[in-house]
């Protein structure tokens, strides 16, 4: 585990950062598991506090209740369109954005306001009720285009992408310009390929920005057909206030086996395994291209 030539000092110090590390990893770990439990477990073993880890009266109901309705795969198939369409919007805007502002003034004069103007956009917006009315009088609600417009330029996205493009050697756009390069072809053909580490980055924040997103769901859909899939999750609680009042008794059986807890939690898995199997192909490139994008400012 240790070098030979480490001192008793340094070695004492690596082996209490290892247990450290090892303890913030089961303190959240733990919080994770007994979830998953609950997702798993009777309705009244969680009433009566019997989950801890593993789970109790062992039941799929939960899930089952999640799955087996076609407005949940209705719902998937509206969050899958949204990322599709959305995260390469978010990408190109971004890297449009980032490019120019990454120059110095000497180069684009009018950088400093464009930066003033992105950084103001950040901190303040024009509200929920501004953005309700522009979304629909452009004819927008309803559509798989108001729940991508309106966040289709990630500010904090265009910060990162134009500072890990501010480090990168001047060197190489000047000999590329001697060369006979274009700006076109400095951003795509050079420096590009050199951020793959801040561009995997970004998208993966736009990624799950748009699969976590609910919110603009509810306000921009009318009719459920429309929600994306978070939405959808959101409103099955108060569905199941609604079954156990039907009447219907094979509704209510299965329903019993619910409550807000493990049904819930369900959700929570359901919609994380995506995230789950992505998430290990780029984080090799996450911390590199997080750590990089903020060196220069």
């Amino acid at each position: 585990m240790f070098a030979k030539n480490l001192s008793t000092g340094r070695k004492i110090f690596i082996a209490a950062n290892f247990v450290l590390i090892m303890l913030i990893t089961i303190a959240c770990l733990i919080p994770i598991v007994n979830l998953l439990a609950r997702s798993f477990s009777g309705s009244q073993a969680i009433i009566e506090n019997r989950v801890t880890l593993w789970p109790v009266d062992f039941n799929l109901e939960a899930y089952r209740h999640v799955l087996n309705t076609g407005e949940f795969w209705t719902a998937a198939w509206v969050t899958v369109k949204r990322v599709l369409i959305g995260v390469p919007v978010n990408m190109l805007l971004t890297i449009l954005a980032a490019y120019p502002l990454s120059k110095s003034n000497r180069i684009f004069k009018a950088r400093k306001y464009y930066s003033f103007y992105f950084v103001f956009l950040m901190v303040f917006n024009g509200g929920l009720i501004p953005t309700y009315i522009i979304v629909s009088q452009l004819g927008l609600i309803d559509t798989i285009w108001a729940l991508i417009l309106p966040s289709a330029v990630p500010i904090f996205n265009v910060i990162l992408v134009m500072n890990f493009f501010r480090g990168l050697p001047e060197e190489l756009e000047e000999s590329a310009m001697l060369d006979g390069a274009s700006q076109w072809t400095i951003l795509w053909r050079i420096f590009l390929p050199l951020s793959k580490p801040s561009i995997a980055t970004v998208t993966l924040f736009s990624l799950i920005g748009h699969w976590n997103a609910w919110f603009d769901g509810l306000i921009y859909s009318n009719f459920t057909s429309n929600y994306p899939l978070q939405s959808y999750l959101q409103t099955l609680v108060v569905d199941i206030q609604s079954t156990l009042m039907s009447g219907d008794l094979d509704a209510i059986a299965s329903a019993m086996n619910v409550n807000d807890i493990n049904l819930k939690a369900a959700q929570i898995f359901i919609s994380i395994i995506p995230l789950f199997v992505i998430y290990p192909f780029m984080q090799k490139y996450f911390t590199e291209g997080l750590t990089l994008g903020s060196v220069k400012g």
